[in-house]
């Protein structure tokens, strides 16, 4: 194992471990993959944070081709998929954190109540439609939700992120299950004031000319 492909393995079982520890997966609930060369690299089916090693990832080609031992995710496809058709992602993550769950259970995207929603290159976070896990459906309509943003809900299952590398897909993924929360937290009080279109496209704007980097968290 060269040495690049043994320190992707190596962080992907720490994001699987971290994913774990900051409650945003339990048990072999979610999944993570990276682009590695041609392919990616994919926590197995049923993973576990309490025994995954960097040995157990599964090394698959982007048509889902396992290159060499060991079975992936049921959801490869989706992860896949989204590793061909958005060049600019080299990471993927899928949880089943709480807040995300609950809201994905009502098949509405979650509007823009805060301005750090539009971070995610649109102005709602958008919700796919359903289809049952680890079908070839569901990766289609997981696609089409998450197209033109970074991230987005599963009807009924949790939630995808897509970033620039794994640390980046990993902050989306918590600032995502923020944000959920606190749209939860405001509706049990009343109903949210949302940002109108002039102050997203400032907001838009404002990303767009200081860089996400440099955008209060």
């Amino acid at each position: 194992m060269q040495p690049d492909e043994k320190s992707a393995r190596e962080a992907i079982v720490e994001a699987v471990r971290f994913l774990e520890e900051e409650g945003l997966n339990h048990g072999s609930a979610g999944n993570v993959s990276v682009r590695f060369g041609d392919g990616a690299l994919i926590t197995p089916a049923g993973g576990r944070s309490s025994w995954l090693t960097a040995d157990e990832i599964v090394h698959i080609s982007l048509d889902g081709t396992v290159r060499g031992p060991g079975k992936p995710s049921s959801e490869w496809r989706f992860h896949t998929g989204i590793l061909r058709s958005r060049p600019e992602a080299e990471a993927v993550v899928h949880t089943h954190a709480d807040c995300c769950v609950a809201l994905s259970c009502l098949r509405k995207p979650i509007p823009p109540f805060h301005y750090m929603i539009a971070s995610f290159g649109g102005n709602e976070i958008p919700c796919s439609r359903y289809q049952p896990f680890g079908s070839s459906g569901l990766a289609d309509v997981a696609l089409e939700a998450i197209e033109g943003h970074l991230a987005c809900l599963l009807a009924n299952h949790g939630m995808i992120a897509m970033g620039r590398s794994l640390q980046h897909a990993l902050d989306l993924t918590v600032k995502l299950e923020t944000l959920a929360r606190q749209y939860i937290l405001a509706c049990q009080i009343g109903e949210p004031v949302l940002l109108d279109e002039q102050e997203l496209r400032d907001v838009h704007s404002r990303y767009g000319t200081y860089g996400a980097a440099a955008m209060p968290r």
